[in-house]
């Protein structure tokens, strides 16, 4: 691993560059991230780095027990198909929370992110696209007013995006179609029309679950 540089928070930098090494497959399921040596790689000492591992733990990426270093998480088809059913039912959930509030700020900033979505599948930057459709949920949480619910779909769009990493031979075959149907959101979200939105939500979450499926199988 890279050693962390200054002045920036190095708890921060620490909890980015462990989540790049999972989600990337360079750290991988069970893989144990004892604080002494991880200190040691990263430069930093203890507190700044428990501080990140405490934040990657809360999205689900790492699992830690009391008196063992904290390991990876394991990676399931079992597991993902969960993080995807909580997911869609929050995120209608939230859709029909933000549909009456969504004002042409707020439509700005989804399309900025779509651009940045279709400019990543120009350019054949996958990993980049997984990032920006990530965002593009995150953001429509963002506005819900709950940190709650927030924060609970951050963690689901977190272990749902890490399934798509580790089979990312699948994304560029899927990613055109989830860019698509991000743009027919926010056309629902900008007609205030509440039915549409949801259901447009729900066809998305839907294939995201089929696209995953169909991937698993090329995987084997």
């Amino acid at each position: 691993m890279k050693k962390i540089a200054q002045p920036a928070s190095l708890s921060d930098q620490a909890y980015n560059i462990i989540k790049e090494q999972i989600l990337t497959g360079k750290l991988q399921d069970n893989d144990a991230l004892p604080e002494e040596k991880l200190a040691s790689q990263l430069g930093i000492s203890r507190t700044p780095l428990r501080n990140a591992l405490l934040r990657l733990s809360s999205e689900g990426l790492i699992v830690q027990r009391k008196g063992e270093p904290a390991r990876v998480a394991s990676f399931t088809k079992e597991n993902s198909l969960e993080y995807m059913e909580i997911r869609s039912l929050l995120e209608i959930y939230n859709i029909e929370k933000i549909v009456t509030k969504i004002d042409d700020k707020f439509v700005h900033l989804l399309e900025e992110n779509l651009a940045e979505q279709a400019e990543a599948i120009a350019d054949g930057t996958y990993n980049d696209f997984i990032e920006k459709d990530r965002e593009f949920h995150l953001l429509l949480a963002s506005y819900s007013g709950n940190n709650e619910l927030k924060k609970m779909i951050k963690k689901m769009n977190t272990g749902v995006n890490r399934a798509f990493i580790i089979l990312s031979k699948t994304v560029p075959q899927s990613a055109q179609s989830a860019y698509e149907e991000h743009a027919d959101i926010i056309k629902a979200l900008k007609a205030k029309d509440t039915v549409v939105a949801k259901n447009t939500m729900h066809l998305h979450l839907a294939n995201v679950e089929k696209r995953f499926l169909e991937g698993m199988k090329l995987d084997k």
